[in-house]
This record gives structure tokens, C-alpha cells and sequence, in this order.
């Protein structure tokens, strides 16, 4: 798949423009679809970008941390909410939950106490955690919205303490290693883009630190590739089971606070930024690091992204996020995903199945039931059967979309054994207006 030549044509001139006007040495944006980088926007030569140069990630990073959070809930080694006491013990901030800390609704501070972390050699696990102090709370838990590095700095924590791994190595055996994600490090590795704060006066370039962040590692120390964050966009946009199970991708996706109360244009889920633009919702992570900026920003349905990087504090994230965005939407409205064409099913239902299907009435109002060739039924007004039922036993199917997610869908037979009622959630649905239900 690629880019139409006057799509490709105006990503390249914002992202010229946009190295130009934000005066960063380099930049390089990737527009990925169905699962493949089909094109590579750079501009600026210091260095002249490539698919395979290093950056940092900086807060992307987080957007991994919580991935492995999620492998150990779905392991059964953690819940949600469970308190951070449970597995850091003896911080006076335990009684926060992971899911808070995940979707930075614990009211803790933004940063650890001491000098800036980004820019410091870090410390290990148990001096960041002998470091809290009660002062660390801002505000009462779930009370608002506020960004915490430091959070994810103590999930990092739990995560070692849990498995008995180094968080870096855990990463790189659970996520990075299965995900072919060879350049995406720990440190720099050659090739990479030195990071540079831009003097406001003069243009020259001040070189920044590269430092390992030690226990706050998890909230942001990563080094990637636009090769890299492609493939990461698309695991995100489609996940593969072998890393993280699908629905529990998708449960990362639902928002746990909203941080922009006026407008609702962006919220937080478990370790995923959420970004509404009209009618569409995108998923994914700014980053910074002194030197470097990084964004992702992925439209699952129609498995799109775009993936950037660069070199100048100065190119802020919300202008690398907002330029990542506005190619998103770009792509995506003047080249619409392919409708999949309907194909005809190689054979009936079987009977069981069959016999649910066609028209059912509830309140007056029609309603109609299809059967597609996974087993599963589909429910809905004529023409729109957008609920899915799948089988959990005789007569019985549990919801996985909409309104009806996780509800029971039960099917009640008359004495002769005929279907004559189907049941979801207490609502009864019968074959024809006049009868009761």
C-alpha cells in the first residue's frame, strides 16, 4: 500500500514547514497503514533523518510500561485495583491504586523530589521509594486529572517486584523481542540523533545529556526508530495475542479521566492518551526528553497512525503531537479505508442457528437477528445489526458490542421446544408484536 502522489505531497510540505517555523535540526514523521510504514516525511540535516535513526522517546515509553502491567492483570499476578501497598510496601502514598496511577487519577506530584530527573543520572527503586513523603499527593485520588511521571516510575517498581525482573529486561523479553522491535534500546545505539536545545537568539545548538533515568526508566527512558514506532502503532491498532490479548488493548483505549473538561477533546485511559478530532477518537502518547520530542497517534479502526520524532526540546510535543494529528486527519479523509465488498456465506447456519435469525419485536419496535459464519449472531434495528452476541452454552450468548457488552442474551422455548422469546438483560424480544412477552 501507499500514500496517493498529492497526499504524500502535502505531508511532506507541514512537515517542511513545520521544521522551518519550529527551527529544530531534524524531524521525521511516518504515515503507517494496515500495519506497514508506506511513507517516510523528514526534513532538516542535522542529522539528515532516516526510517533506522535513533531517538529518544521519552514519555512514549509509558505506553509499554502499562502494556506490561496489563500482561501481569490478565496473568493473574495483579488487579487493577489492588493498592500500590499490596506490592511497594511501606510508601505513605499506598493506599493509591494501580489503575489510578495507570490512567493518572491518583492526585500524586508530577516528579520525584531532587534535581530534574530527565537530566540526572537516576537512582535505583528503593531510593526513589524511600524519597516519598505524604507531600507527595497534590490532591485526593479520582478528584482530577494530573500527569504523573512519577507514577509510572513506582508502576516500573511493581512490576520488578512482581516478576523478579529488571523492568528493561522484562520489556525487552515480553514486548520489544516479540514485536521484532530491534532498535527500539535502553541507550542510545548508533545511529542516533544527538538532542539539542535551540539558543532563542542565535540559532546556535546547546547539546543535552543523555542520561539513564534508573528507577524512572519505566515513566520515559526509551530510544526508538520511526521503523520501530511504526510497528508499536500497528501492534496498537492490532494486537497481536502473543504480546497483549485484544480486548485488553481495547480496555487500555477506555478513558479513565478526561483532562480537558471544557471541551472533552482528550482524556486518559490506562497508560494511552486519548484525542478526539470530530467524530474520530485517537489513541497513543507524546514524549519528551530534554533534547527530544516523539509522537503517536493511531486511529484503530481503520488501522492508521503516524509516528515522529525530533531533535529540539524547543519543537515541543504538543507541536510534534498536534502536526501527528493533523496528518492523521489528513490521511484518513482523503483516503478513506477500502470498504471490504460483501461476499455471499458458503453455506446456511446450522439449524440451532438458524432458528434465532430474522425478525424479532420489543415494545412495538422491530428489531432483526443475522447470523454470520463465525457462529455469532448479530442484533439489531433492519439494516443496522450492530450488536454481537456469541455462544456461552445452550440458549445462552453474552453481548460484545455496544449497549448490550457483557450482558446475557437468553433464548425461552415453549413446551414444544421452539424459540419463542429471546431475553437480553430482562428485556424479552418476542416473533411478532401481539405477543407478550
Amino acid at each position: 500500500m501507499t500514500l496517493l502522489a498529492e497526499t504524500a505531497r502535502r505531508i511532506d510540505a507541514l512537515v517542511a514547514q513545520a521544521q522551518a517555523t519550529g527551527r529544530t535540526p531534524s524531524v521525521a514523521l511516518g504515515i503507517v497503514r494496515d500495519g506497514t510504514l508506506v511513507h517516510l516525511a523528514t526534513a532538516g540535516d542535522h542529522p539528515r533523518p532516516d526510517a533506522d535513526l535513533q531517538y529518544r522517546l521519552g514519555s512514549i515509553t509509558k505506553t509499554m510500561t502499562a502494556t506490561l502491567v496489563m500482561r501481569e492483570r490478565d496473568a493473574g499476578r495483579l488487579a487493577l485495583d489492588d493498592p500500590l501497598e499490596r506490592h511497594l510496601p511501606g510508601t505513605p502514598v499506598g493506599a493509591l491504586t494501580l489503575r489510578q496511577l495507570l490512567g493518572h487519577a491518583s492526585g500524586l506530584h508530577r516528579e520525584p523530589d531532587g534535581p530534574w530527573w530527565e537530566r540526572t543520572e537516576g537512582t535505583d527503586l528503593a531510593t526513589l521509594v524511600a524519597g516519598l513523603t505524604p507531600d507527595k499527593l497534590g490532591h485526593p485520588a479520582l478528584r482530577g486529572y494530573h500527569y504523573s511521571n512519577l507514577a509510572y516510575g513506582l508502576l516500573g517498581g511493581v512490576l520488578e517486584r512482581i516478576t523478579g525482573t529488571p523492568w528493561a529486561r522484562l520489556l525487552t523479553e515480553r514486548v520489544l523481542d516479540p514485536l521484532g522491535l530491534r532498535r527500539t534500546t535502553y541507550h542510545a545505539t548508533e545511529p542516533y540523533a544527538r538532542g539539542y536545545v535551540v539558543h532563542p537568539w542565535h540559532d546556535t545548538l546547546r547539546e543535552e545529556p543523555r542520561t539513564d533515568t534508573g528507577a524512572m526508566a519505566p515513566a520515559g527512558q526509551l530510544w526508538s526508530t520511526v521503523t520501530d514506532l511504526a510497528r508499536w502503532a500497528a501492534f496498537l491498532a492490532d494486537p497481536t495475542d502473543e504480546v497483549l490479548a485484544a480486548d485488553t488493548l481495547t480496555e487500555m483505549c477506555t478513558p479513565v479521566m478526561l483532562n480537558d473538561l471544557d471541551s472533552w477533546r482528550g482524556g486518559h485511559g490506562l497508560g494511552l492518551e486519548l484525542y478526539r478530532d470530530g467524530d474520530r477518537v485517537y489513541v497513543g502518547h507524546g514524549g519528551s526528553m530534554p533534547g527530544y520530542v516523539a509522537a503517536l497517534t493511531v486511529h484503530r479502526p481503520s488501522r492508521t497512525a503516524v509516528v515522529g520524532f525530533a531533535n529540539s526540546y524547543g519543537f515541543r510535543t504538543g507541536h510534534i503531537g498536534g502536526l501527528a494529528r493533523q496528518l492523521l486527519t489528513l490521511v484518513l479523509d482523503a483516503e478513506p479505508t477500502p470498504v471490504a465488498p460483501w461476499r455471499p456465506a458458503s453455506a446456511p447456519p446450522a439449524a440451532e442457528l438458524a432458528e434465532l435469525t430474522g425478525r424479532w419485536w420489543w415494545m412495538g419496535i422491530e428489531y432483526e437477528v443475522r447470523a454470520d459464519p463465525a457462529g455469532e449472531l448479530w442484533a439489531g434495528r433492519p439494516g443496522n445489526p450492530t450488536l454481537r452476541f456469541t455462544p456461552q452454552g445452550p440458549d445462552r450468548w453474552r453481548g460484545r458490542s455496544g449497549e448490550q457488552d457483557g450482558e446475557i442474551l437468553a433464548v425461552l422455548r415453549d413446551p414444544a421446544g421452539r424459540a419463542v422469546g429471546l431475553d437480553i438483560g430482562t428485556f424479552v424480544f418476542t416473533r411478532t408484536p401481539d405477543q407478550e412477552p
